[in-house]
């Protein structure tokens, strides 16, 4: 599976972007995906996942209620919906994709290039 994220960019304090993640092949509904994100001299973190059926999602605590994490297996894409962003949300954003519903990196099979998101207070 190769991944493909997109959609970051430049946005002030309480703005929204919607990040996308296309995905090859055509077994994506297999696969569990995940959003992961890694600020500057920060180790990589885990944002929200979702099954392969898209009917289970978890999030982290600290985007809960602002980020929304979702697919279209029609598509072969995972969004991840981001709104009220702060300061704090700044970082490069990952997408990947698991055999296995999980919130652990190291599960994590493939991972998309990293799209920047810059929150601006």
């Amino acid at each position: 599976v190769q991944l493909q994220a997109s959609g970051g960019g430049l946005v002030q304090a309480g703005g929204s972007l919607r990040l996308s993640c296309a995905a090859s092949g055509r077994t994506f509904r297999r696969y569990a995906m995940g959003w992961f994100r890694q600020a500057p001299g920060k180790e990589r973190e885990f944002v929200a996942a979702i099954s392969g059926s898209g009917g289970t999602t978890y999030y982290e605590d600290c985007v809960k209620g602002r980020f929304t994490i979702s697919r279209d297996n029609s598509k072969n894409t995972v969004y991840l919906q981001m709104n009220s962003l702060k300061p704090e949300d700044t970082a490069v954003y990952y997408c990947a994709a698991a055999d296995q519903f999980t919130i652990t990196a190291s599960l994590y099979d493939y991972w998309g290039q990293g799209t920047l998101v810059t929150v601006s207070s």
